[in-house]
């Protein structure tokens, strides 16, 4: 593993993928990633990088984690034929907040793909940090979609470093809380989860509480820190850097994944938090200065010229390249008028809700939680399928993996 600023960067990115829409009025715009991509490309970032165009995800790699039934139906439901599935739609919870659209399941399969292939470069080690912006879909759980999120490639990426890693890292900076990665993993020390999100005012997803902590053998590998409105840089810094400081001290993973949904960036459509472009950035350098093997993620983030321009930004901290903060020219310039700057003002919509007592709190309250890891017997590491082994996903690893598949 590097330890210099340089370090062997994998990027994967599928030229199709930006190319599905969920709707008209629909806040999610997978069209975000064709923009962040232009950028990416028109700062010649992929000088740095070795790119991947990568596979499609097969149904075996997606029923590790989620029911065959109901990705049979995901498979299967299309904007024409939706009326032959009533029952299906809402036992599913597909329809409102997670239409049904044109490639549906060809997009999921798609960013799900992507996200297995970097966890598999990852386990390999032929990279030390692997970045897929498609992926990071936090909300989708087992037997539903939630959150505009319908397969989970976080959790099925977890699942394939869990073949080569003994215990793993998953952090959240989405501003929404990461319900269906906690929930997955609930019940095993295997994975310990730990997300930054507001809470409250009946935000969703609703869950999030610092409570929820874990259960059975998982009990203590849940942390979850709720925030209030108004979030900036200084305080986000406050609780962020002293949380992961003790999460790495008190657990000791060996591979971390970081999703860095960029709704929590000021003005995002449906986000109410105040962080700059580099304020976000400066978890993902914080990760990245951990050392230790890297899949970044994407997720929320609503407001597309300033998603580009923070996924390119922290494509750039990753690889270690300085950028030029007036944007490059590319074919969405118009997008980013009237500064065409990569660091645009921030212009806070809402008051910080959260006081430094607030802040200082919760580090205290997440430090004596986090103190009982220390307590909680350490998880012996089962043998590892050999890595030529990977597609195949025996009943002897499905017995090893049994807790994360809750």
């Amino acid at each position: 593993m590097a330890t210099s600023s340089k370090k062997k960067v994998a990027y994967f990115y599928d030229p199709e993928v930006g190319n599905y829409h969920y709707g008209p009025g629909h806040p999610m715009k997978p069209h975000r990633l064709a923009v962040t991509h232009s950028l990416v490309l028109n700062y010649s970032l992929q000088k740095h990088m070795t790119v991947f165009k990568p596979p499609v995800a097969t149904t075996q790699d997606i029923t590790r984690f989620h029911n065959e039934e109901y990705i049979d139906f995901l498979q299967k439901v299309t904007p024409h034929n939706i009326q032959t599935f009533s029952k299906s739609l809402s036992h599913f919870n597909v329809g409102n907040d997670c239409p049904v659209f044109d490639g549906l399941y060809d997009f999921c399969a798609r960013y799900t793909g992507a996200s297995l292939q970097a966890a598999s470069k990852l386990n390999s080690g032929s990279c030390d940090i692997a970045v897929n912006w498609a992926g990071g879909l936090h909300h989708a759980k087992k037997s539903e979609a939630s959150g505009f999120c319908y397969v989970n490639d976080i959790v099925i990426a977890i699942l394939e470093l869990l073949k080569h890693h003994q215990r793993i890292l998953y952090i959240d900076i989405d501003i929404h809380h990461g319900d269906g990665v906690q929930e997955a993993f609930y019940m095993t020390d295997r994975v310990m989860t730990v997300s930054f999100h507001k809470y409250g005012q009946n935000f969703f997803p609703g869950t999030g509480d610092m409570y929820e902590i874990g259960a059975g053998p998982g009990k203590y590998y849940s942390i979850n820190v709720p925030l209030k409105e108004g979030m900036d840089d200084l305080g986000y810094s406050m609780i962020f850097c002293p949380v992961i400081q003790d999460v790495i001290q008190f657990y000791q993973p060996s591979c971390v994944v970081l999703q860095c949904g960029a709704d929590s960036l000021a003005s995002d459509r449906l986000g109410t938090f105040s962080l700059s472009i580099k304020g976000h950035g400066r978890c993902v350098e914080f990760v990245k200065d951990l050392n230790l093997p890297l899949l970044v993620l994407g997720g929320g983030g609503y407001t597309v010229r300033n998603v580009a321009r923070c996924w390119t930004y922290e494509t750039s901290l990753l690889a270690g390249v300085d950028l030029n903060p007036s944007l490059p020219y590319n074919e969405y310039l118009e997008y980013f008028g009237p500064d065409f700057s990569l660091h645009p003002e921030v212009e806070p919509r809402h008051e910080n809700a959260n006081s430094p007592e607030y802040l200082a709190g919760l580090v205290e309250q997440m430090h004596a939680l986090l103190k009982m890891v220390a307590h909680a017997p350490s998880v012996q590491m089962s043998d590892v399928p050999a890595a030529a082994d990977a597609e195949e996903w025996t009943e002897e690893d499905s017995e090893k993996e049994h807790q994360a598949e809750f």
